[in-house]
């Protein structure tokens, strides 16, 4: 059976890393989870997801002339939406509003800082000629 990208398959976890997990195919060969295409939520451990020797579908994302093979559980759940280009917009607006408020809130908190350092100067140590 030849791997065609797009194709879901079963395949069995035969190995578990910190970036991702190694999925023996039906073919025989093995190929990748990335730690990003394991769940649609953060993943902080694989090992929550899946372990060894657990049987998952996987989508194939890419095979190269090398021999690897990208694979993601996640895009094979039938639950799963890709992330629309109004969603990724949404996000960044929501990235820059919060990237505006955080640098309005820094420049208050140094300009208070200044004030009080101005205010300070002449003080302790300052000797009184």
């Amino acid at each position: 059976m030849a791997l065609e990208v797009g194709a879901i398959v079963e395949g069995v976890v035969t190995g578990i890393t910190n970036f991702g997990a190694f999925v023996s195919l039906p073919d025989g060969k093995t190929g990748l989870v990335h730690i990003s295409e394991i769940a649609d939520a953060y993943v902080k451990d694989i090992t929550q997801y899946v372990k060894k020797n657990d049987t998952v579908k996987v989508k194939i994302l890419s095979v190269d002339p090398s021999g690897k093979i990208g694979l993601s559980i996640k895009q094979a759940s039938p639950n799963y939406r890709p992330r629309s280009a109004s969603d990724l917009r949404k996000s960044k607006a929501d990235f820059e509003d919060r990237l505006a408020r955080f640098l309005k809130e820094s420049d208050e908190r140094l300009a208070d800082l200044r004030r009080n350092t101005d205010s300070k100067r002449g003080g302790r140590g300052a000797s009184r000629g």
